[in-house]
């Protein structure tokens, strides 16, 4: 496994990769992880996450991803990649497209390991409200995202 430490305006990010393939996102310093400055996936993980915090959007989806998940997880983290920036879908909307229930989604969403990346962020609760938000400071970091895509004021 390789890792790569970066700064963001929502702290210190520490992405992870095996195999040529971004596996997790973490925040805070990956401190028992090895380093890296040859891994491409890293590299332009990196740059996507900078050109994302500098202009609220970017296209991650030419970047080979393997979160390590269910398959039902893994079915709402790909739904989750479909939703645009500057938009959000209900819990209860990705569980209808799924055929399942929201509470599954929400943990699944719980439980994304690439956050930000896969954005998880874009799921809110059906009235409105922003919900919760398993990274970083929490809620608190899910507003800046959404802020930063312009979905939220």
């Amino acid at each position: 496994m390789e890792t790569l430490c970066i700064k963001s305006p929502v702290g210190e990010l520490t992405l992870f990769a095996e195999d040529a393939h971004i596996t997790a996102l973490c925040w805070g310093r990956g401190a028992d992880a090895p380093r890296t400055t040859k891994c491409v996936v890293l590299a332009q993980a990196s740059k996507l996450l900078a050109d994302y915090f500098k202009v609220g959007h970017a296209d991650f989806s030419a970047l080979a991803l393997n979160p390590r998940g269910t398959p039902f997880q893994k079915r709402v983290w790909q739904r989750m990649t479909e939703i645009p920036t500057g938009h959000c879908h209900s819990y209860g909307e990705v569980a209808k497209h799924l055929n399942s229930g929201p509470r599954a989604v929400g943990g699944a969403c719980g439980a994304n390991p690439i956050p930000i990346i896969i954005p998880c962020h874009r799921i809110i609760n059906a009235n409105g409200k922003i919900g919760n938000y398993s990274g970083g400071d929490g809620v608190q970091t899910k507003k800046i995202l959404l802020r930063l895509e312009g979905t939220i004021s």
